[in-house]
């Protein structure tokens, strides 16, 4: 269900980048060079002739407008993720991510008649409302992980929900391609999705609890033996107090938090730009389009989850720290991607060499699921929603930023305002990862201690940093 959560979550979060290329007109050139305008690749649909392909779109959107409206669903995202981490680590996570997700799926629902009665200003306002429901799903899976997964298992549990993510990036540009396709309408995939949406919340609200003491369908067996390995507070019991002092003066949040942001730059720029690149560019057409651009994600999503059952092999070793298989898996979820979209820059009009890149790249990023998406875990299983939602509120910001950064770099859409884009997004990207190695940590922050309890000793020894059990005295 946390896996589905966030397929949903993300396929209405990105659909439009897609639909927006079937939506508004994008801005037309001669086919090879133009002094003024730089390098696009010729439209094989034009036989030959000297100008595109054209096809009449619905709405005359420039791309600061198309920019402004891809990125307006992150204004309202990073508005909600601090109260609602707030809200999962007080009173659990079922309802902060049930309620959060209707609310998207509705807007989901209702966009191509917002688009079409009133207009882009009153689209961003839906889609920034949109945001607003969709800021606390992360925080509170995040904090029903931290309740139901050890943190042996953190690595392949983590990656399997996570990973949702890169499968509703693949849903939303190779199924919503063949749905626009073939319904010959771009208004098709936010009916689809929406209702998908609402059809998942019925089974959430019916299987999902808050706190292995709550659920009516497991062992008592089981509830004790992820009482033991985890000793979480059932939020319907027990309040804690946020440590907001500890937790803004730890260097090792703050080592997350700019990883965190330099992920969600080049994440973001590839989700909601690569449809708009492989059009305007490459030539796609939109199948195509949805196909290949859907296909980094596939790789994305294999990575990861071979790369969280590794992770739990080299912790059940012994060998590894949890602090340098973090370290090791985030820098290659920078780097990888880095490297991927310069190269992918430079392959010209090589269609299957840019592919090949973007998707040999990107695909590396998938490492970050059972590194830095379950890091917050690691360092404060108490505190994970609320410590997810900081870094995720800050770094989101890039997703603010990042579309809009986009729209005025690449007036034109040419093949040269593209590579300085990609090259925007390597140098944050490696970066920020150079200071996480020199910040960041896998250890229990002594803030997650848990008010009224003793401990034998933390999570995590601090001198040898090998993983032991919490046991109250």
């Amino acid at each position: 269900m946390g896996f589905m959560a966030l397929a949903l979550g993300y396929v209405q979060r990105f659909c439009l980048s897609l639909a927006i290329t079937e939506m508004a007109e994008q801005r037309h050139h001669t086919v090879y060079q133009d002094a003024n305008l730089g390098t696009v690749c010729p439209d094989e649909r034009s036989f030959g002739n000297t100008t595109l392909f054209k096809k009449e779109m619905e709405f005359d959107w420039d791309e600061k407008t198309q920019g402004l409206v891809l990125s307006s669903f992150f204004w309202g995202y990073v508005i909600t993720q601090m109260p609602g981490g707030m809200l999962a680590d007080l009173y659990g996570g079922k309802a902060t991510l049930g309620l959060g997700m209707l609310f998207s799926s509705i807007g989901t629902i209702i966009t191509p008649y917002v688009a079409r009665a009133y207009g882009p200003e009153e689209l961003i306002i839906l889609r920034l409302i949109i945001g607003l429901a969709q800021g606390p799903l992360y925080p509170a899976m995040s904090r029903l992980l931290a309740t139901w997964v050890p943190i042996e298992e953190r690595g392949r549990l983590g990656s399997l929900v996570f990973a949702g993510a890169q499968v509703g990036n693949v849903a939303s540009m190779q199924l919503g391609g063949f749905l626009m396709r073939y319904t010959n309408t771009w208004t098709s995939v936010f009916y689809v999705f929406g209702i998908f949406g609402l059809l998942w919340l019925i089974f959430w609200f019916v299987l999902i609890y808050n706190h292995p003491n709550r659920h009516p369908f497991i062992s008592s067996k089981e509830k004790q033996y992820l009482n033991r390995a985890i000793n979480a507070v059932d939020p319907e019991e027990g309040k804690l107090s946020i440590p907001w002092k500890s937790i803004a003066t730890s260097a090792p949040v703050w080592g997350l938090i700019i990883v965190q942001i330099g992920h969600d730059w080049g994440l973001f720029t590839i989700i909601t730009d690569l449809p708009k690149y492989m059009k305007s560019v490459l030539r796609f057409s939109v199948v195509e389009n949805g196909l290949l651009s859907g296909l980094p994600y596939i790789v994305m999503w294999l990575v990861a989850m071979g790369s969280g059952f590794i992770v739990d092999s080299m912790l059940s070793s012994k060998y590894f720290t949890v602090t340098c298989i973090r370290k090791t898996f985030v820098t290659i979820a920078s780097v990888g991607p880095a490297l991927g979209i310069v190269a992918a820059s430079y392959s010209g009009c090589d269609k299957v060499l840019a592919v090949a890149s973007f998707t040999i790249g990107m695909g590396l990023m998938g490492t970050f699921v059972p590194s830095l998406k379950v890091n917050a875990l690691d360092l404060s299983p108490n505190f994970a929603g609320t410590l997810m939602a900081i870094v995720g509120t800050i770094g989101c910001l890039s997703g603010v930023i990042a579309p809009y950064i986009v729209g005025i770099m690449v007036p034109n859409s040419s093949m040269e305002e593209w590579r300085d884009v990609f090259w925007l997004s390597a140098a944050i990207l490696i970066a920020t990862n150079l200071l996480f190695l020199q910040y960041g940590s896998g250890n229990v922050q002594p803030w997650n201690e848990k008010p009224n309890h003793q401990y034998e000793n933390s999570d995590i020894n601090n001198e040898n940093n090998t993983i032991s059990i919490l046991k109250p005295l």
